[in-house]
């Protein structure tokens, strides 16, 4: 009995393994060549510039990203409530390197824990286009790359955030569920747990994601014991993930909804470019097409003063085309598999992003740091399009020209921002 236990444990552990992990030498090579691609951006900054950790900002030195106040408290616990402990590791390992210092060998360490979360996102992606939505090998290597030039995969390869490792489990989580969909298999309730306490832990609003393929299991609704039994395992990931969060906070869950009210307070404050514009500049168009950058003047509580990048709204009609063109085609995909229960899945997670930021405004002004919790679900969608028109020659030859010209513009207009980042990193964070 206890041979047959051992023989089940490591079947699973390896499936876990080829799941998680690159499985084939193709996705081992495409693997490599991320790593290779962003190690070298990451490294850049790292050693010649101080911008990726510099003890004196703890908030918005890019992008209104916390890179200090993440590293060394894991940020907010009313936003981020058990990354604590996961920084904290993060931290330890860099100071492994650096030999607990804070130097250039440290931001080294931080930007290629990034890279690695980043690039295994990106091999996630590149399985599900393969191996859920069966997609051909030229098809899903295009938008594999142009999900790579996104905005917010490229600011992240190098950015110790909880939006970079968020953006790894939420691939990661979607890819399992939609192989447990597949099989008509129910989720086990280990998995939904230790998905709340990765996804919910980092940012508290990505927990609900994780409950969503749950309604799409196999008769949920017609069979009362699967539906108890779903009850059931999203209580108990609730109860664990509820009682790590209450421990970190030694209990006092007063202090928990009062700070919560005054973030939604404090980030939801209405700013004075139109809310149509801060919706397609901001939080479609800022996560994939980078928009031109303003420089601001900042400082600690401490009397240091720097100098904050941030973006601006587009000031020109192509990147309102390209992003309206890339929304026209995620929506497209869903009306035309609307009935796929995958499909529903991920809409139904970027709807709760939409709810939170476009309709409740949270963060909407600065929506183009999110990108790790739902820009995923666009080259997906785009994927699940080119496979509802796989008999359609002409309707594919078509989407294919389509998302090469997007990829083409992207790649051109995300490279020259880089530029002007570069200048900006040299002239304020040698």
């Amino acid at each position: 009995m206890s041979k047959f236990s051992t023989l089940v444990f490591k079947q699973k552990f390896t499936d876990f393994i080829k799941t998680v992990f690159p499985s084939t030498k193709f996705e081992f090579l495409l693997f490599a060549i991320f790593l290779t691609a962003y190690g070298i951006l990451g490294t850049t900054i790292a050693l010649n510039y101080r911008i990726i950790f510099d003890d004196r900002i703890p908030w918005d030195a890019y992008f209104s990203f916390d890179n200090r106040a993440i590293v060394m408290t894991g940020g907010g616990f009313e936003r981020h409530p058990l990354s604590n402990y996961f920084f904290n590791w993060i931290r330890e390992f860099a100071y492994l390197f650096s030999g607990g210092k804070k130097d250039d060998t440290f931001r080294l360490v931080l930007a290629w824990c990034s890279n690695f979360a980043v690039s295994l996102s990106l091999i996630q992606i590149y399985k599900y286009l393969k191996n859920i939505i069966d997609l051909p090998t030229k098809i899903s290597l295009v938008i594999l790359l142009f999900f790579a030039l996104f905005t917010t995969n490229i600011l992240l390869s190098f950015t110790p955030e909880t939006y970079t490792y968020t953006l790894f489990f939420l691939v990661l989580f979607n890819y399992y569920a939609a192989l447990k969909l597949r099989k008509e298999e129910k989720i086990p309730a280990v998995a939904v747990a230790l998905a709340g306490i990765s996804v919910g832990g980092l940012t508290i609003t990505n927990i609900v994601k994780i409950y969503i393929p749950l309604l799409f299991e196999k008769n949920i609704f017609k069979n009362w014991k699967k539906f108890g039994n779903a009850v059931i395992r999203v209580l108990i990931s609730v109860c664990v993930f509820v009682l790590l969060f209450l421990y970190r906070i030694d209990f006092k869950y007063l202090n928990f909804l009062n700070k919560s009210e005054q973030q939604y307070e404090k980030f939801s404050t209405a700013k004075k470019t139109p809310l149509w514009d801060m919706i397609a500049s901001w939080f479609f168009g800022g996560n994939v097409l980078f928009s031109s950058f303003e420089i601001r003047d900042y400082h600690n509580t401490k009397g240091f003063y720097y100098k904050a990048l941030f973006m601006e709204v587009y000031h020109s009609w192509i990147p309102y085309i390209f992003v309206s063109v890339l929304i026209l085609l995620v929506f497209w995909s869903y009306f035309k598999n609307f009935k796929n229960k995958l499909v529903q899945v991920l809409m139904i997670s970027l709807f709760v992003d939409i709810i939170i930021h476009c309709i409740l405004k949270f963060g909407l002004h600065t929506s183009y740091i999110y990108g790790g919790h739902f820009v995923f679900v666009f080259p997906l969608m785009i994927g699940w399009l080119f496979y509802s028109y796989k008999n359609n020659p002409k309707i594919l030859s078509l989407l294919f020209s389509t998302v090469v010209i997007l990829l083409f513009y992207l790649a051109l207009n995300n490279i020259f921002r880089m530029q002007e980042f570069f200048l900006f990193l040299e002239k304020y964070y040698i």
